[in-house]
């Protein structure tokens, strides 16, 4: 199954390399990795809801950024974290105003294989592992995340050598996923849209990192975009937040 799913992102970045596809959607959202799947579910539920379409670019949140930031067509953007859409709407190209918290996100340490680790801190203090999966902490807020809670149990030096980094937290996974690392911190609903059974998981305290707070923002190109408006106003509403609470996040009520 994680592969269908896999072939099938592969497929969708290709289907918006299209332009002229691209612009038959109604609206076009930039969205973090970590919620890949979960925008999949949120998509369909608002075209059921609203018969408007939307098709959406993934990456992490700071590639997303940066394409933004360089004139990228996008209405919406769903980052992982606050940083990036309070300056889209500090320097103008985000609206005052539509900026909000859609989601909290939660990492975990994970890997498919049962038994891998019984006790995670001893087993990553042992270093009896060659590969540990992270997202790149300077465009990932997930990644980020990660290198606090190695710095919080003094490891971060110590295990250089053995992370493996992947541009975003969708490749961090896929690291894990594919046993080309041991285990990985990736986000606990990438774990819960993974249909295998089994594994071995940590659920990290809060307090070895900093809260993810997702925000979404209304970029200026969506301003005159009534669809956009009605995506934001449906991602506040409850059945918008039963589909994203089901994937492990939390969400303001």
């Amino acid at each position: 199954m994680f592969k269908k799913r896999y072939h099938q992102r592969v497929a969708l970045c290709l289907f918006l390399a299209f332009s002229s596809i691209a612009h038959a959607a109604d609206i076009r959202l930039a969205v973090a990795a970590n919620f890949t799947d979960t925008t999949r579910d949120l998509i369909a539920a608002f075209g059921e809801a609203t018969g408007l379409e939307a098709v959406a670019s993934y990456g992490s949140t700071g590639k997303l950024y940066a394409q933004i930031d360089n004139g990228a067509p996008f209405d919406v953007f769903l980052a992982a974290d606050s940083r990036r859409p309070e300056l889209l709407e500090q320097n103008g190209q985000g609206l005052a105003g539509t900026r909000f918290t859609y989601a909290r996100g939660k990492l975990v340490l994970w890997s498919p294989v049962p038994g891998t680790f019984e006790d995670p801190k001893a087993w990553l203090e042992s270093g009896d592992f060659t590969r540990l999966a992270i997202a790149n902490p300077k465009t990932a807020p997930y990644g980020f995340a990660a290198q606090e809670v190695l710095s919080r149990l003094n490891l971060w030096e110590p295990l250089q050598d053995r992370l493996v980094r992947g541009d975003s937290i969708a490749q961090a996974f896929q690291f894990v996923a594919t046993t080309n690392a041991q285990s990985g911190f990736v986000a606990l609903s990438q774990v819960r849209a993974w249909d295998e059974q089994g594994g071995s998981l940590w659920m990290i305290p809060q307090a070895y990192y900093s809260q993810i707070n997702q925000q979404a923002i209304l970029l200026s190109r969506g301003e005159n975009n009534d669809a956009a408006h009605q995506f934001l106003e449906f991602l506040r509403g409850d059945k918008a937040r039963g589909i994203i609470e089901e994937f492990g996040y939390e969400t303001e009520h």
